[in-house]
């Protein structure tokens, strides 16, 4: 009967303590007794209505300090056309429901929201792309593709270990004669867009011309890769008012580049990998080819990105308007 008893007795002592653990002290567990809002050791804690709404209120009146305002996209006398980035807000619901489950007396764990900006890149019209936002934290490596498949599988093996997704812009033609790379390239996860079909000075061409050489390269990525492309890098950078407008027309933006490796002219690795640690800022984009410079200078680059504190994602991510997801304390973001 003793050793019953003395069971008992132990069980329930056990029971305190998981509580306790779960929920505070001893002290607060007696408060909240004698307050008559005592909350079950297993199971979420019960508040009292006036709480719920002094519980809510002071998140409302958080989520005003907090927010930030989203940015529209705009054109810029230099830069043409700029994306916009999205605002953040505590999505209040979200964090009141998540407080009501959470232990009493632990901090709150914000929910985050994204807000869009009224004005969109895509309602800028028909103009050239050279950067991200200056606001968002990410970068891009795009890399032109019309020779150089040797140095494919090293580049690719790099991105693979670093982590890193890249945009590659494909020659039509050298599409058509090299599926099976190409194929590789897209199983590895990286981006596939369109860069003319046969690396022509796009701007000496005729609108019917500029036309083909687009349409070409956008019908062999659709046919052989399945891609739905949205980008056209013109070759060289070479375009006018016209390039802009036809590739708006097969549903493309046009993108050139924030910073050139000028990988073709052979630069030793280290002073391209100086250069573009000198000169990155958020948002830019890294033109490239498939080149030993590039070999032995990408993982160097991908390095100093990551030293600045930037993410690397493709020419997709870095010119939407998503948020890089932001370091805020206690924030879980969607």
């Amino acid at each position: 009967m003793h050793l019953k008893k003395a069971a008992a007795i132990a069980a329930s002592m056990l029971m305190i303590l998981v509580f306790v653990k779960m929920n505070g002290d001893i002290a607060s567990f007696i408060a909240t007794v004698k307050a008559g809002d005592a909350v079950q050791a297993i199971g979420q804690p019960v508040y009292s209505e006036e709480e719920k709404r002094e519980l809510y209120q002071a998140i409302v009146a958080e989520a005003e300090t907090r927010s930030v305002a989203p940015i529209d996209a705009r054109l810029d006398r230099v830069w043409f056309a700029i994306p916009g980035y999205n605002g953040l807000s505590i999505d209040i619901d979200k964090t009141y429901e998540a407080a009501l489950k959470a232990p009493r007396n632990s901090p709150i764990s914000y929910q985050y929201k994204e807000i869009a900006p009224k004005i969109q890149l895509s309602q800028l019209g028909p103009q050239p792309i050279y950067r991200g936002n200056p606001e968002k934290p990410m970068i891009s490596l795009m890399i032109n593709v019309a020779w150089g498949n040797e140095y494919m599988d090293p580049i690719l093996q790099t991105l693979q270990d670093k982590g890193v997704k890249a945009t590659f812009f494909l020659d039509g033609s050298w599409l058509k004669k090299n599926v099976d790379v190409a194929k590789k390239i897209q199983e590895a996860g990286h981006e596939l867009s369109n860069h003319a079909y046969s690396h022509p000075d796009m701007k000496s061409l005729s609108r019917s011309e500029q036309y083909n050489q687009i349409a070409k390269t956008e019908q062999l990525l659709k046919e052989l890769l399945q891609v739905e492309n949205k980008w056209f890098a013109p070759p060289s950078g070479s375009y006018n008012a016209a390039t802009v407008q036809i590739a708006r027309d097969q549903g493309l933006s046009t993108v050139l580049w924030t910073i050139d490796t000028v990988d073709w002219r052979k630069p030793p690795a280290d002073a391209v990998i100086r250069k573009i640690s000198s000169k990155l800022e958020p948002g830019s984009l890294i033109l490239m080819h498939p080149t030993a410079t590039t070999r032995d200078a990408l993982a160097g680059m991908i390095d100093s990105a990551f030293a600045k504190g930037y993410a690397i994602g493709t020419v997709s991510e870095t010119l939407s308007s998503d948020r890089v997801i932001p370091r805020v304390e206690g924030a879980h973001v969607f």
